[in-house]
């Protein structure tokens, strides 16, 4: 099964990450909740920091450009298949990096594309 990271995951309920986390869950993805305060989402605990995840398929966005170049060594190196910036996450430098590691870039919404059955 496809193995997904959230990263700046949230247990806010009301953050999107914390939505995608659950929706993702409901429709029995494996899922890694990865933020920066403990907790939990559902039956999903958040981890801190930068956890060594294995067989990563997609990373979903949910930390802003500024925030993310602490973690693009992090994010290149899980070697996902595909990451998804969503709404307020596109980072060009994060993209470029992205796409000349031969990692997919989409831009788009994880919550959209689950409702939609976008999400591939």
């Amino acid at each position: 099964m496809n193995k997904i990271i959230v990263l700046g995951a949230s247990p806010k309920v009301w953050r999107y990450s914390n939505k995608a986390v659950k929706e993702l869950r409901i429709n029995n993805y494996s899922v890694v909740a990865v933020g920066f305060r403990q907790g939990m989402i559902g039956d999903v605990e958040i981890l801190i920091g930068m956890p060594d995840v294995k067989d990563v398929d997609t990373i979903s966005l949910y930390i802003g450009p500024v925030r993310q170049k602490a973690f693009y060594n992090y994010i290149i190196g899980l070697k996902p298949r595909q990451i998804i910036f969503n709404p307020g996450t596109e980072n060009p430098e994060l993209m470029k990096k992205a796409r000349d590691a031969g990692i997919k870039v989409v831009e788009n919404c994880m919550l959209m594309m689950l409702k939609t059955g976008t999400y591939n």
